[in-house]
């Protein structure tokens, strides 16, 4: 068979569903802005980790709004904590020079980040006290150079993800600020006036994309007034149409009252939203490791904190439903990420090493659980003609047998428990019209592929109906002879930097450059003899490749 392609690379074009591209400029309006189809990395990714840092970090008591319980609502707690512990003269701004981020490694976050599996990261850029976090020139002595740190925290950990990880890199950004004398003139106004908004939102906003040119603007902040106080259709269409991110970016709904759950590139709806069933449109699950706060706390309890099962169970049922899991952690003022967070994340991590086929760039299934056995929860992945059925157990089960009511199996149909194929298949009984009883291996605990949830895949599954899958085009290269020099040159395929690139068998993104006139060059991951996913010949399946 003739070789001619470079290092003999054979392109296997499996469309799962083909779509027309076309070069769109979107309008300031929600009917266009909606219109815009998620770049395809998003949806492949999953899981990525939120971190709330800021001046709430030096009193780490309550909350993150600690500022507003203390002199906005005077929750009674906070007020008395401060008149046990402060001098009366104290203010809140006080509390920045202590915000010193000593202990910040941005590389050791960038590690500590990567080992739990995520594919993105979202840092508070800027929460409601308004302190930012980068120099800004729109905050002037109440950022992270000026005061604290004296230190551009966002672009260190830019800087690191970039460098050291595959992962996307994200900006929270807040809208409004408690206790700005322009917003609460503006408010005071009854929005029609828009000083605050021109002169300290939006060009913040703008400065951080054209500085720092984010993946996801994660907005917040934004429930007290209209989005036409905001300019949120006008900064979106910019960010779309314009902005140095305009192929990769996501957004989210959080832009303006009534904008939640409505509008917006992918959906969050509340806090900690998790509907445990199929929605409509792409939505995230912003959540966190400790269950009453987004900022460090130390006065925090050991059972105020997500077990480890709590935490892969939530990852499960969130993927199973279309959603991502983005899993939120408070880092200390002086720039740590506390052991019971890092923990909760490796653990995370190596759940995924094991289990990763079933969750990155995998969809709903035509049932999200199982109607029989609780617990139980699928998603799919569809590879040419043949769907990939995951079913995720949170319990290992305690009989020899168990009943799935909904998989529709047939005598080609293989079953095997991943990370144990060495095993070989499961056997199980075909029930009619749909259902199976398996034979659960009987193997001790300590020889389980893992901890906390364990994976069936199921191939050759019967269907219930024709779905789409997804509105991407995906496309697998076959790699016969690995490239010596780190660098993969694909010359057919064309994507743009919304694309998506995985190895078969490796849990993370790739990354890749696009080539000017159409192909990409894919970055080879690095790994030590003998870790590879395979051998023989390696496959890449790239998501987001145009027509």
């Amino acid at each position: 068979m003739a070789r001619k392609m470079v290092y003999h690379v054979l392109l296997a074009f499996l469309l799962l569903t083909i779509i027309s591209v076309v070069s769109v400029r979107y309008e300031p309006n929600w009917d266009s802005l909606d219109s815009r189809p998620l770049p395809a990395w998003y949806d492949a990714a999953k899981i990525g980790i939120f971190i709330h840092w800021g001046v709430f970090s030096v009193p780490s008591v309550e909350s993150e709004w600690f500022w507003w319980d203390w002199e906005g609502a005077k929750t009674k707690t906070v007020v008395d904590f401060m008149k046990a512990n402060y001098p009366p003269d104290f203010t809140y701004a006080d509390f920045a020079k202590n915000f010193k981020a000593e202990f910040f490694n941005a590389s050791e976050w960038a590690d500590i980040f990567q080992a739990s599996g995520a594919q993105y990261i979202v840092l508070t850029s800027k929460h409601h006290e308004g302190f930012t976090n980068w120099p800004s020139r729109y905050s002037f002595n109440w950022n992270s150079q000026d005061v604290g740190p004296a230190r551009d925290l966002v672009g260190e950990l830019a800087a690191a993800i970039r460098n050291n990880t595959d992962m996307f890199f994200g900006l929270y950004h807040s809208l409004f600020e408690w206790f700005h004398p322009l917003y609460l003139q503006d408010k005071a106004n009854k929005w029609q006036t828009q000083k605050f908004v021109e002169s300290k939102t939006m060009p913040e906003l703008y400065e951080i994309v054209n500085r720092y040119k984010p993946d996801v603007i994660w907005s917040d902040g934004d429930w007290e007034a209209p989005d036409t106080y905001w300019n949120s259709t006008n900064f979106i269409a910019w960010l779309y149409n314009d902005s140095p991110v305009k192929d990769s970016v996501v957004t989210n709904d959080r832009w303006g009252q009534g904008i939640m759950c409505k509008h917006g590139g992918f959906l969050t709806c509340s806090d900690r939203y998790n509907p445990g069933k199929l929605q409509k449109r792409k939505w995230e699950n912003a959540m966190t490791i400790d269950k009453q706060s987004w900022g460090y706390r130390r006065n925090t309890k050991l059972s105020e904190f997500l077990t480890t099962d709590e935490l892969v169970g939530t990852l499960v049922e969130t993927v199973s439903c279309g959603g991502n899991m983005l899993v939120n952690v408070g880092p200390t003022s002086d720039g740590k990420i506390i052991p019971v967070f890092e923990e909760r994340l490796r653990e995370l991590g190596q759940w995924l090493k094991v289990n990763s086929e079933a969750i990155y760039g995998s969809h709903p299934w035509t049932y999200q659980n199982d109607t029989v056995t609780p617990n139980v929860w699928y998603t799919s992945l569809k590879i040419s003609m043949e769907q990939m059925l995951y079913a995720i157990f949170l319990d290992w089960p305690t009989n020899k047998t168990v009943h799935l009511g909904v998989p529709k199996t047939a005598e080609w149909t293989t079953v095997y428990l991943v990370g144990r194929e060495d095993l070989g298949p499961v056997n199980f009984t075909t029930l009619h019209p749909q259902g199976v009883v398996l034979e659960v291996p009987q193997i001790p605990t300590q020889e389980l592929p893992c901890q906390w949830a364990w994976t069936f895949v199921f191939q050759g599954v019967l269907q219930y109906t024709k779905t789409k899958i997804s509105s991407t085009t995906a496309v697998y290269a076959i790699v016969l002879d690995w490239p010596t020099n780190g660098k993969l040159q694909l010359g057919a395929p064309k994507m743009d930097s919304s694309g998506v690139v995985y190895l078969l068998g490796y849990r993370q993104q790739v990354k890749f450059s696009p080539g000017g006139q159409g192909g990409i060059t894919i970055m080879l991951p690095e790994f030590a003899d003998g870790t590879m996913p395979c051998k023989h010949a390696w496959v890449f399946r790239m998501l987001g490749v145009k027509n």
